[in-house]
């Protein structure tokens, strides 16, 4: 999100505080820069210019009175699946995102090739097309589970200590933990950049998943976690 990318870039308000999804609100609900003075709650043109204009202060407008979810769906419907080009069948035919609209809502679906192509399998095999959300949520559970495991967590160590990544060891466990916090304030074609730093392949089988982790990309994603909170102490 605009905010998290802001902090970690170490942008600061007038106070010299790091600034915030509530600081962005604020800014962007500020009647000021419409030409605008405000009195008792209620806005009279001012003796100042406007330095945004009508046509853009009500498109950001619209886009704010949206609920969150609403804007994240929206998002996911313009940016690459989460999955694409990571998942495949258990007979190795690559999955790809595909859609579906009925009215006003979206229906994602991972597809195996071998039905898009029409290819016979010669055996039963697993589920060849899946909802787009439920697999993507249970990959990234399984990511989150993975990421917490004392195998892991020894490995991401000793290759920050390895790099001098300059994070210390409680907060890059400290990170690993917050992922699930993470990952809920970004976007989706943020969640979709880290996905493919951290995931290898997954294999659709006719037991459930499995999900290969990048182990050489973890610590990197480590570090991005760390970095906003050595902000935040330093301040």
């Amino acid at each position: 999100m605009l905010a998290s990318e802001l902090r970690r870039a170490g942008f600061r308000n007038k106070q010299g505080t790091l600034i915030d999804k509530g600081y962005l609100y604020r800014l962007l609900n500020n009647r000021v820069y419409r030409g605008e003075a405000l009195h008792k709650g209620k806005a009279y043109p001012g003796e100042h210019d406007a330095i945004i204009g009508a046509d853009l202060w009500d498109r950001v407008h619209a886009i704010l009175q949206e609920s969150p979810r609403k804007r994240a769906n929206n998002s996911r419907a313009q940016t690459p699946a989460l999955l694409k080009g990571l998942i495949f069948s258990e007979n190795g035919a690559a999955m790809t995102p595909t859609s579906t609209k009925k009215g006003a809502k979206l229906y994602r679906y991972y597809v195996s090739m071998d039905v898009i192509r029409n290819r016979e399998t010669g055996e039963e095999t697993a589920p060849m097309r899946l909802a787009a959300g439920m697999v993507e949520e249970a990959v990234v559970t399984e990511v989150r589970r993975i990421l917490q495991t004392p195998e892991v967590v020894t490995q991401v160590l000793a290759a920050l200590k390895r790099d001098g990544g300059g994070a210390s060891e409680a907060d890059a466990i400290a990170a690993l933990h917050r992922f699930k916090v993470l990952w809920s304030q970004l976007f989706p074609a943020e969640q979709a950049r880290i996905i493919q730093l951290l995931v290898r392949r997954v294999t659709v089988t006719t037991a459930g998943l499995e999900v290969e982790i990048r182990r050489e990309g973890i610590a990197g994603v480590v570090r991005e976690m760390v970095a906003p909170r050595r902000m935040e102490a330093a301040e």
